[in-house]
């Protein structure tokens, strides 16, 4: 039996005509003709529907209002369905001079903080037919980040920074770029948190247990928000009558800051209460506290930042202050695209709110 190569656009009869292929045959409706080869192009969809290629563009491309007749466009939607096309995005892109991506930059992977700010970032994205890769440059690294692409203006839109000072992106000098969580003073669009407000709210609940003497276990990274954090605390306590700070550094992890921990409370007159920088600190504190033998909230109450899931897996529930991470993905992505549009986005501020849980109560000599 011979073999036949059928071309680019052909169409099997399915209506019982004797013809091997027709293009297309005119003795039936083009509904009884499905493409048999190849990607489906806007050439097939325009001779399914009898129309222009350049009808096909206006249509699929959302541009058709006003010039081509609301019958010829479903005409063409149905046909596109039928045929299974697709549009060529990257040949499209490459007509625009876009590629339709946006790096996330942030400084870790494993923290669980991260993964809800990917999460509202791309779900924003999405919605405007962007997507999302993600990249890393961690905590201390010295020098502008280094970007995963040869070329960034060629691979990427725009770049979304969390947690990281502006000047690490000098090696996207003239790429749009929005920060997330670094601080209002830089050159570009920003969206915080109101880690200040947070902070306060901490300070105020535990001065109102009767707490005066504090421990601040404190992240040991060079970030606006954790320096907000610090400044903050102190001044909260200096202003409270009979306050007294103590500050212990760590780092971002559970064993670095159980040993911060353990410093603070081994001192000779201890902190009643812990302000931890993260809650991933504060499960740090709760190991040094049972190592040493107290109870927590009975005789150290200890409060954590963020809200993450750990801070309803500890025992008891953790006091902490609820950043909402995937808002601030949304909102950093929203930003990003106006300032790609042409906009100047304002500085965004989104607050936080304290969740008062069990690790946090009076303290005993008030009991």
């Amino acid at each position: 039996m011979p073999s036949y190569v059928l071309p680019r656009g052909s169409y099997v009869p399915l209506h019982g005509c004797p013809a091997l292929v027709c293009f297309p045959c005119p003795t039936s409706p083009r509904e009884a003709h499905v493409p048999v080869a190849g990607r489906p192009t806007s050439k097939d969809v325009a001779q399914e529907a009898g129309v222009s290629q350049s009808t096909v563009s206006l249509v699929l491309g959302g541009k058709w209002s006003g010039r081509v007749s609301p019958a010829t466009a479903r005409s063409v939607r149905t046909a596109a369905e039928r045929l299974g096309y697709r549009p060529n995005q990257a040949a499209r892109n490459l007509r625009l001079g876009t590629t339709r991506t946006v790096l996330l930059m942030v400084p870790t992977l494993t923290a669980p903080f991260f993964g809800p700010v990917y999460t509202g970032a791309a779900r924003v994205a999405a919605r405007h037919g962007f997507g999302v890769v993600v990249s890393t440059w961690p905590d201390g690294a010295d020098g502008p980040a280094e970007s995963p692409f040869p070329a960034p203006h060629e691979a990427i839109d725009g770049v979304l920074a969390s947690s990281m000072p502006a000047a690490a992106l000098e090696r996207f000098h003239g790429t749009p770029a929005v920060l997330l969580d670094s601080g209002p003073d830089a050159d570009v669009p920003t969206v915080d948190f109101g880690v200040a407000a947070g902070m306060r709210a901490i300070a105020a609940h535990l001065a109102g247990l009767g707490h005066r003497r504090f421990g601040h276990v404190a992240a040991g990274v060079d970030q606006w928000t954790f320096r907000a954090r610090t400044e903050v605390l102190a001044a909260e306590v200096a202003a409270l009558p009979g306050g007294v700070l103590t500050r212990a550094a760590c780092a971002i992890d559970v064993a670095s800051a159980r040993d911060a921990a353990q410093r603070l409370l081994a001192r000779p007159d201890p902190p009643t209460a812990l302000v931890c920088d993260d809650d991933l600190i504060a499960a740090g504190a709760y190991k040094a506290a049972r190592a040493l033998g107290l109870d927590v909230p009975g005789e150290v109450s200890v409060t954590g930042f963020d809200d993450v899931l750990l801070a309803t897996a500890l025992e008891p529930e953790l006091t902490t202050v609820r950043l909402p991470a995937e808002e601030l993905g949304a909102q950093g992505m929203t930003a990003l695209l106006d300032l790609l549009d042409g906009g100047r986005p304002a500085p965004r501020v989104l607050p936080g709110r304290l969740v008062v849980r069990g690790s946090s109560a009076p303290p005993r000599a008030l009991l």
